[in-house]
């Protein structure tokens, strides 16, 4: 199926690894241009040729930080009138909310939710002005599940998807469209940290952690990358410009809730 975006430029944070570097992939393989982000050099350049080995398009880099006003500064120059904007950070390390400080709030105020809103900022008078824009923020299940391990998480990112659900009313009539992808259990880099991180809460091996992984999706399978850029991508199409404001569950089936 040709999803008609060849030629549109992409604008993708955080897209060196996991699951923003499945998004890469996929709408290159479209045709679009793409910039991808991180901040490891290393896995940029390997990121890259990752890219370009299946593109069909033009693939650059930028070494940046999104979450300081540098490291956004470098990727809209990079890409000042992206038609498709990836968002996209690492995530808070799992916390109760009684073992937070202040500071923890704080970065992941800046990381999770200021940095994805001063980019659709920059970014939205030309998707308008242009009449084709597609906004899609990788977010996460604690969006509409919250968990008691993962508040840093679900305050920010529910936070994210509240103002900018509000925003796509009004850019609706223009072309454009945002969206949220709610990963949960995919199998990525954040996974095998979230393993780590249940080993060290609950005394399990590595081994029984990534086992347990599996049992709370209904599928009974960690999702694959793949499948994950492939509905970026679908969402990314002229195709989609019907979807907008809403959640994207890729769980295997597991939300438990009608809406």
């Amino acid at each position: 199926m040709d999803l008609d975006i060849a030629g549109r430029k992409a604008l993708l944070c955080a897209s060196n690894a996991g699951l923003g570097l499945a998004c890469a992939k996929a709408v290159a393989a479209e045709g679009v241009d793409v910039v991808i982000n991180g901040r490891n050099p290393e896995k940029i350049r390997a990121a890259q040729a990752e890219v370009e080995a299946v593109a069909r398009g033009r693939v650059s880099a930028v070494q940046a930080d999104v979450s300081t006003e540098e490291g956004r500064a470098a990727l809209l120059a990079a890409c000042p009138d992206a038609d498709i904007l990836l968002n996209n950070n690492a995530g808070p390390k799992p916390k109760r909310f009684l073992d937070t400080k202040r500071q923890d709030w704080e970065e992941t105020y800046h990381s999770n939710y200021l940095a994805p809103i001063l980019l659709v900022h920059a970014v939205i008078p030309g998707m308008i002005e242009r009449g084709f824009g597609r906004i899609i923020n990788i977010t996460s299940a604690m969006v509409t599940t919250p968990r008691p391990h993962l508040t840093l998480s679900a305050g920010a990112r529910a936070g994210l998807t509240a103002s900018l659900k509000a925003l796509s009313f009004e850019v609706a009539p223009h072309n454009v469209t945002i969206n949220n992808m709610l990963p949960e259990r995919i199998d990525s880099p954040r996974q095998i940290e979230m393993a780590y991180a249940v080993m060290k809460r609950d005394g399990l091996t590595f081994e029984e952690a990534r086992a347990a992984q599996v049992q709370s999706i209904a599928a009974k399978r960690l999702g694959r990358p793949e499948e994950f850029g492939a509905m970026f991508a679908f969402l990314c199409s002229s195709y989609a410009g019907y979807i907008s404001g809403s959640n994207m569950h890729l769980d295997g089936g597991s939300y438990p809730g009608l809406v």
